[in-house]
Parts: C-alpha cells; sequence; structure tokens
C-alpha cells in the first residue's frame, strides 16, 4: 500500500499542505496501531490483512509528504542536512521501537523462551507494545496537528 500510494501523495502534496497530508497519515497509522491492541487467537486473517493496508495507507500519506516538507525547508545546496535529519530519526524509530517492543516481552515473558511462552502471555506483551505505539503515535499526531492550527492563525 505504501508502494502504491506514495508516489501519489508525493504528488498531493505539492498541491496541498503537506502537514496536513502527513498528519492525517499519523491519525490512520494510530488508528490501524489500535486495532492491533486487541489482537487475540481469535483475530480473522482477513482483519490482520485489511490493517496492515489502512497502517501501510496512512504510512504513505504521512511519509512522502513529511519529506517534502523537511526538504522544502531549506535551499537547494543544503538538501544533504535534512536528508541526513531525516534517515537518522528514522533510524533512532526503529530501534526505539525494538526496544519497547523488547521491553514488553522481558517484563511479560522474562527469560522464557518463546516455543514455551502461553499464547496469553505472548499476546499481553504484543498488545502492550501496541499500546505504547499508539499512545506515542497519538502524541505525534495531536503535535502535527497544533502546528497546522498554529500556522493557520498567522
Amino acid at each position: 500500500m505504501q508502494a502504491i500510494f506514495s508516489p501519489a501523495t508525493g504528488k498531493l502534496s505539492d498541491r496541498i499542505n503537506p502537514s496536513v497530508l502527513a498528519t492525517g497519515g499519523m491519525a490512520l497509522i494510530t488508528a490501524g496501531l489500535m486495532l492491533f491492541t486487541v489482537l487475540s487467537p481469535e483475530t480473522s486473517i482477513t482483519i490482520i490483512i485489511v490493517d496492515l493496508a489502512l497502517l501501510g495507507f496512512g504510512y504513505a500519506l504521512f511519509a512522502s509528504p513529511n519529506t517534502h516538507a523537511v526538504m522544502n525547508s531549506v535551499p537547494l545546496k543544503l538538501y544533504g542536512v535534512p536528508s541526513g535529519v531525516l534517515g537518522t530519526t528514522r533510524m533512532c524509530g526503529m530501534m526505539t521501537s525494538m526496544g519497547i517492543s523488547m521491553l514488553a516481552f522481558s517484563l511479560t515473558i522474562g527469560n522464557t523462551p518463546i516455543s514455551v511462552v502461553d499464547t496469553e502471555s505472548l499476546l499481553l506483551s504484543i498488545n502492550s507494545a501496541f499500546m505504547i505505539f499508539v499512545i506515542l503515535c497519538a502524541v505525534g499526531t495531536f503535535a502535527s496537528y497544533m502546528v497546522i492550527r498554529n500556522k493557520g492563525k498567522e
């Protein structure tokens, strides 16, 4: 979904305020992550596929317009700086997400090997990690919305 829609959202961000698109994408990502906080053994594969598609579309709405907004905030001769900042931020986000996931697993299942962990403990770990991600994403969505709102008052 992200690969399919990112080129279109990138072009759309030339005509519409990229911050609005990015905030909408973050809101969709928050909603998609929220759906993953209630995973259970009864969750159908169809629901998981639809949720992953929603997340992919949310990422498409966020990534290209966000990159567009950041890159257009500096003169052409300085493009290396925001590009480096975006890459570093992306990498730090991925590493933080892995740390949060491992913390959730560690606090819930401890040193027990995954192969012998009961389903309930494993799902509690997964759902807990997703809830933390929902909270972080919601905070980011709110912050992005406030930027748009404050720009409108200028």
